[in-house]
């Protein structure tokens, strides 16, 4: 019988399983795949990301240091640079095995390559079912990502409105040439097919090549915008697209049900417009397994554990409701928007300031409708 079960080991299960072994709790994460293992991302970690972590990034895992931008709208571009690092550029294959490693540096107990197929709730206990066996726990974690079905043992599934999906590959080229095309900076391009959005991030010996959206009701034909998009920046080769289903942040969701509780992905936290959830993962998954071991010391009744989905909408849920309703304002007129995104130097420096979290979505907002709404009513 273990304290903690923790099914997944991504940044989200890692940093759960880091919090839950410093602390003394009996845990078991369930991997279904072995590490290193490839997971289709553009790599970006943020500053932000980084700061909950009580470990540093080592430097060979660090492939680039960013410190800027490139923001598309189709044909039009703009740069940005900060004197301060915003985010590093890490392989995920690489990044997420060192996550794992931290969470048995801790002294937590590791399963790969077993899949877990089903949980049962028990009184006192919960039943863990993989292909080869069974184990149980006093409480899990459901931290497998988007694409599984456990989470819907808490919740039901989402709707097409409340995920997204996204493509993409990785082209190599030698750094000389990726430097000379965007050095130390990422590129954001929206209004691909539309209202999508497509990516290009610099990593060691290639490029990151995305394309897609949070919202897939908005992007119908995801394979078709990723084939524009690499022809629309020169890249003609055939290559191996990877897609993955990404949720919308933002909606209220139920985390928690009996013993079992969810986070990072598999809770849906991912903003609504730039798609970015390793920050939510790392922290949900920190607060997880931070309300089990206040759950276990005051021996409350287990419905307190409702309490983690307070914590996780008290630090991060309002930014994402805002993150979704400023998705909605620039997919409602994508023309329009961009345009103030590209021309209005406030609104660029507003939207760096909140992917920097030195401001929120609340505050992007409250100053587009001040300023925006009332510009182009006078135009209308």
């Amino acid at each position: 019988m273990y304290d903690l079960i923790i099914i997944g080991g991504g940044p989200s299960g890692s940093s759960a399983g880091r919090v839950a072994g410093k602390n003394g709790i009996k845990t078991l994460l369930i991997e279904k795949k072995t590490f290193p293992r490839y997971k289709p991302c553009g790599g970006a970690l943020s500053e932000h990301a980084m700061s909950y972590l009580d470990f540093e990034i080592p430097d060979d895992i660090i492939e680039k240091n960013i410190f800027g931008g490139r923001v598309r709208f189709r044909e039009k571009s703009i740069d940005y640079y900060k004197d301060h690092r915003l985010s590093v550029i890490v392989t995920r294959s690489l990044f997420d095995n060192y996550m794992l490693e931290k969470a048995k540096e801790a002294g937590i107990d590791v399963l790969s390559g077993e899949k877990v197929k089903d949980v049962f709730q028990h009184e006192g206990h919960v039943s863990v079912i993989t292909e080869c066996n069974s184990y149980k726990a006093r409480y899990v974690i459901i931290a497998s990502g988007s694409q599984g079905r456990l989470e819907t043992h808490v919740r039901g599934k989402y709707g097409k409105k409340e995920y997204g999906v996204c493509l993409v590959t990785e082209i190599e080229e030698r750094d000389d040439v990726i430097d000379n095309y965007i050095k130390d900076a990422i590129e954001l391009h929206f209004g691909v097919s539309g209202v999508g959005y497509g990516w290009i991030f610099p990593h060691r010996g290639y490029y990151s090549v995305g394309a897609g959206s949070v919202m897939a009701k908005h992007l119908p034909f995801p394979k078709k915008a990723m084939q524009e998009y690499l022809k629309l920046n020169g890249f003609t080769e055939r290559y191996k697209l990877k897609g993955h289903v990404i949720p919308c942040g933002g909606y209220k969701r139920k985390l928690v049900k009996g013993r079992l509780l969810l986070s990072g992905d598999a809770a849906g936290f991912v903003d609504a417009f730039t798609g970015e959830g390793l920050a939510y993962a790392i922290r949900s998954g920190q607060l997880a397994a931070q309300t089990i071991k206040g759950n276990m010391e005051s021996r409350a009744n287990i419905r307190q554990l409702g309490d983690y989905e307070k914590k996780c909408y008290s630090e991060f849920g309002e930014h994402l409701k805002y993150s979704l309703i400023f998705a909605r304002l620039m997919h409602y007129a994508p023309e329009r928007s961009f345009n103030a995104f590209m021309k209005d130097e406030g609104m660029l420096n507003m939207f760096l300031d909140v992917v920097t979290f030195d401001r929120s979505y609340k505050d992007l907002v409250k100053w587009i409708i001040l300023n925006f709404k009332i510009r182009w009513l006078k135009k209308e």
